[in-house]
């Protein structure tokens, strides 16, 4: 009996779930194939480089589901570091970067939590929003936010990669590129 009751609240921490995701979407199946450019994730965390971190993970995620010409914007627009200001014009920069160098799709967003939390266990935690815009007319086509956290022993990085897996595990690519 104690063990089925110990069973019982071990399924009912994990259902209870240390994540939360959702996204929206048209019916549309995105070209895997077409030109597609990473945008600056902005950084609204007190951890610097959070959006590049992101950016690393989300790159590599999106190649896994199919999108095979995909470029970052130039590291000379790059300014991760505590949110300010001035993050808003480079993410604009990098749009007009992306138009001219005539790319389909540009995937942003922001980070929004990425820290071990404070107290004896120090679990990672990560919450964040990505869109996928139509660069031929600014349109957002796709997006999706979460947040997810890990147990004590899990590290930041493979909380996020999980995350961001999720997040875009719901795009709808379409190409011949395995996955």
């Amino acid at each position: 009996m104690i063990m089925k009751q110990l069973l019982i609240f071990l399924l009912a921490m994990v259902a209870a779930g240390c994540s939360t995701t959702s996204s929206i979407s048209g019916n549309a199946t995105l070209d895997g194939n077409a030109k597609w450019v990473l945008l600056p994730l902005e950084n609204h965390t007190d951890t610097s480089q959070a959006g590049l971190s992101a950016e690393a993970i989300a790159m590599h995620v999106l190649r896994l589901h199919g999108v095979v010409n995909i470029a970052k914007y130039p590291a000379t627009l790059s300014r991760d570091t505590l949110f300010e200001p001035s993050e808003r014009k480079v993410v604009d920069e990098a749009r007009k970067w992306a138009h001219e160098q005539g790319a389909r799709y540009g995937v942003t967003g922001s980070v929004e939590e990425w820290h071990y939390k404070v107290g004896i266990d120090g679990e990672p935690a990560v919450g964040l929003s990505l869109q996928v815009i139509d660069l031929a007319n600014d349109q957002v086509v796709w997006s999706a936010s979460g947040a997810e956290s890990g147990w004590s022993r899990d590290a930041l990085s493979g909380v996020a990669n999980k995350l961001i897996k999720k997040l875009l595990g719901d795009l709808n690519i379409g190409s011949t590129a395995a996955h």
